[in-house]
């Protein structure tokens, strides 16, 4: 059952098919999300705000529940909590409107700024530096610095403003370090992906428990650090210790970011064909596109950039380098306002739990 929700309507409805869950409770070990709401009994928006970023969409309690259409219920707890959370992406960005163009629009934006990007960088290449080898012969280092560095802090700063929102929101208390720990011990075990019986979640089909989700999950954000490491390692030898690239493949940069490259690729084929299996009832199926666009997009920053490298002495180098800078930069622009900003609502949402006392036992 798709569930069409208005943004004055969605909180009422998520707060409806809670309510009934916790009277209920059959679903209370599959995830973060039920023990969560056994430990009240009337749920202010902030607590659905809470809820809804705990929830993995892994749809294990839809296709274990009793109360979904027919019944007259019609619970659809993953749609629900899936609208609750878009929207509080939307409404917790900045700037707002923006945020809201592109959760609707996201495919096109993305679209878009690839293609202007890729033109610019490669208008940028034909202004060739003095001096530089592998791609710095191409755009000096400088340059690439002036443009990415604020590219990169911005986006940052914006989402840091966002979570100061959604933590007073939820009504987050002090964080210690106990409490964060706990969170990312259950974020990088992707914890909440395994479903409540140690099976894997079913996110593609109520009768086919798998841990591929977790799995292509886990490529994704590994992968991505490892990159983010490469980059970071490349910008300590270039200032620290002047050694410039282009670097050799046995140098860190390369020892990362390559393997990094690859499992990103990995990750985001496994993760789109998941959701091409899956049923988008069972999301926020008005941002279907942008989620499936934010996907592709992860995996094309990295493929370019293993196609980039491999190109190293090629006349490929100038083009593949604009698309590649292109794609790294929309990443980048689009930071709080795409699917990316999840993760650091999600570790937010399970710092919050971690510091919440245990649950009561069943309900009265």
């Amino acid at each position: 059952m798709s569930l069409d929700l208005s943004p004055l309507t969605a909180s009422q409805e998520a707060r409806r098919q809670i309510e009934i869950c916790n009277a209920c409770r059959y679903c209370e070990g599959f995830c973060a999300v039920f023990p969560a709401m056994t430990r009240q009994k009337s749920f202010a928006d902030g607590d659905l705000t809470q809820l809804a970023n705990l929830c993995h969409n892994c749809r294990g309690c839809y296709y274990a529940c009793q109360y979904t259409a027919p019944h007259e219920f019609a619970l659809n707890i993953p749609a629900a909590l899936a609208e609750v959370r878009v929207q509080s992406w939307e409404r917790l960005a900045r700037p707002r409107a923006l945020a809201r163009l592109f959760q609707t629009h996201g495919v096109a934006m993305a679209g878009l700024l690839v293609v202007a990007l890729a033109w610019f960088f490669w208008a940028l290449t034909a202004l060739r530096p003095d001096a530089g080898a592998g791609f710095y012969a191409y755009l000096a280092h400088n340059t690439l610095v002036a443009i990415f560095l604020p590219a990169f802090l911005l986006p940052l700063a914006l989402m840091a403003l966002s979570i100061r929102d959604y933590w007073r929101e939820i009504g987050g208390g002090p964080v210690r370090l106990a409490h964060l720990l706990q969170a990312l011990q259950a974020a990088a075990q992707m914890k909440n992906l395994s479903g409540g019986h140690g099976d894997g979640c079913n996110f593609e089909s109520g009768d086919r428990f798998s841990d591929r989700r977790r799995i292509f999950h886990q490529l994704m954000m590994y992968g991505f650090l490892l990159c983010f490491a490469a980059t970071s390692s490349g910008t300590i030898l270039h200032y620290a210790f002047g050694w410039q690239a282009p670097y050799p493949l046995l140098s860190l940069p390369k020892l990362l970011g390559v393997p990094g490259g690859l499992m990103m690729v990995a990750g985001a084929a496994g993760l789109a064909v998941l959701k091409l299996r899956a049923d988008p009832a069972l999301g926020a199926a008005r941002v279907w596109g942008g989620e499936m666009a934010f996907i592709l997009l992860l995996g094309v920053v990295a493929l370019t950039g293993l196609a980039l490298y491999a190109a190293t002495g090629t006349g490929l180098v100038a083009p593949l380098l604009a698309l590649h800078l292109a794609t790294v930069m929309v990443l980048f622009l689009l930071l709080p306002f795409s699917k990316m900003v999840h993760g650091f609502y999600r570790l937010a949402a399970l710092v919050a739990e971690a510091g919440q006392p245990a649950p009561k036992g069943g309900a009265d």
